[in-house]
């Protein structure tokens, strides 16, 4: 097994660990904040769009199992990268598009993936997802983790 791990951003981080957990290859989930200037954030921190951080899920995955650029052609479909500050209902910059990416391997090939979607016009406006290097995580409260396995329902689904 090849354990590697990278962090998206696509929205409500409910949804998005409900959908990379349906992923074959894809060893482990969770969500927290990442990309602020706060200091171990909390959930009501990260609302008030003060913290600078978003809701990302960790992805830990087996890249012998799934790569990487299956895991980026998901993160593309499941979200509207073109929308700044915003998924849907959720309004505010801790639900913006972003990638942090752990090596420069992911970055050279989140970076290739996302020229291609833009010279394909997949999208009918530019993507604004951000493409950074990864830096402290921090895991969102407990009552965060699996949202949907406890309860059902809600964004993405």
């Amino acid at each position: 097994m090849s354990q590697e791990k990278v962090y998206f951003g696509a929205g409500c981080f409910w949804g998005v660990q409900s959908l990379f957990d349906e992923l074959s290859g894809v060893i482990q989930t969770t969500v927290g904040y990442q990309g602020g200037h706060t200091h171990n954030p909390t959930y009501e921190d990260v609302c008030t769009d003060q913290t600078g951080h978003a809701e990302v899920v960790e992805v830990v995955y087996d890249s012998q199992k799934i790569s990487f650029e299956k895991l980026l052609e998901t993160f593309f479909k499941i979200h509207d990268p073109t929308t700044p500050h915003r998924q849907g209902v959720d309004v505010g910059s801790q639900y913006r598009s972003l990638i942090f990416y752990i090596n420069e391997d992911q970055k050279e090939k989140a970076l290739s993936y996302k020229e291609h979607l833009e010279k394909e016009k997949r999208f009918k406006k530019p993507i604004v997802t951000q493409i950074l290097k990864a830096g402290t995580f921090y895991k969102a409260e407990e009552y965060h983790q699996k949202y949907h396995e406890k309860h059902g329902g809600g964004c993405h689904l």
